[in-house]
């Protein structure tokens, strides 16, 4: 039997090219041959903090090929312990035998192929011509996501807010060698009507982004509120878009940014354009004319992480095989 193949975030940070992570994620959201159960998503209690945390059960497999599961922990004070709110392990296993090909940090694997997701929906939904991004949260998602838009669209502006402007500096700082420029502000608003694509991914309860800032053209591109009482972007915002999501079956049960307009009226079900199945398998359209607004909501979906860990699994082994 093989060794099980231990593969760390530092060789998924340096190893990860995300326009082919991003074709891959299209190649696998077009087929019809992977299949994911629908998540455990368990809230339990976290006493010391007065503030609940998650466990995330996600697997997913391609009958006779492969298969594997994620399990993630999000603890959402974990800030003042200088630790990821979000961490976990991702086990991949061959899919005909059954037996474990590698185990991956789930960190750098979750941020990549988030990120990777998210470009991917940008490639159907934000205007070819896109230059420029407003990037609301510091943590780290943001430098992928940044990163990951930049690999689809020919963004040469980025702006970056912050609870801190010392952390959207960070963000920035990290960023000093790339094509595009990076700067930190210290509102939303000042910079919210000017950018083509508006990315946020924080843990804010509360809407951080308002329909009376966008402008028409603009793509909208939720990746944080992974909760049913929180959201990121308020009615309006929704009321003047078009709406798609990673998956009907998370988007429209896990995350406030839909469920809360869902229940209240606001939005239909059928209020939602498309999924990036019927996106990627060319059987709904994305953007339709470069004066819409589109808006695209994301929870994850383990399908994201199973093509991801194959990407990297395979760079592994072909990386391995160059050394020796």
């Amino acid at each position: 039997m093989e060794p099980i193949q231990l593969i760390s975030d530092n060789f998924i940070e340096e190893n990860c090219d995300f326009k082919k992570l991003i074709e891959g994620l299209r190649e696998g959201f077009s087929t019809e041959k992977i299949e994911v159960p629908l998540r455990h998503h368990h809230d339990f209690s976290n006493p010391e903090e007065n503030k609940d945390s998650t466990l995330l059960l996600m697997p997913a497999f391609q009958p006779g090929k492969d298969l594997g599961v994620k399990i993630v922990t999000v603890s959402p004070n974990n800030g003042k312990y200088d630790l990821p709110s979000i961490q976990g392990t991702y086990i991949y296993l061959d899919g005909h035998k059954g037996n474990i090909k590698a185990i991956l940090d789930a960190k750098s694997l979750t941020g990549k192929r988030t990120a990777a997701t998210s470009a991917l929906a940008s490639s159907y939904l934000s205007r070819k011509d896109a230059s420029s991004m407003l990037m609301i949260g510091t943590g780290a998602l943001a430098i992928n996501l940044i990163q990951a838009h930049a690999s689809v669209r020919p963004i040469k502006q980025v702006y970056v807010w912050g609870r801190t402007i010392e952390k959207a500096q960070m963000v920035c700082d990290a960023l000093k060698n790339s094509p595009f420029t990076c700067i930190a502000v210290s509102t939303i608003e000042e910079v919210i009507s000017q950018v083509d694509i508006i990315s946020s991914a924080t843990l804010s309860p509360v809407p951080l982004v308002f329909g009376k800032w966008l402008k028409a053209g603009q793509h909208l591109d939720l990746v944080g509120a992974y909760k049913k009482d929180m959201r990121e972007a308020d009615d309006e915002a929704i009321l003047k878009s078009s709406v798609f999501l990673d998956t009907y079956q998370g988007g429209l049960k896990e995350s406030g940014d839909i469920l809360i307009p869902l229940t209240n009226g606001i939005i239909t079900r059928e209020s939602i354009k498309a999924d990036l199945f019927e996106l990627c398998s060319n059987k709904k359209t994305g953007r339709t004319s470069d004066t819409e607004i589109t808006f695209f909501k994301s929870v994850g979906h383990a399908l994201e992480d199973l093509v991801a860990a194959a990407y990297f699994y395979k760079e592994f082994n072909l990386k391995s095989s160059i050394n020796v």
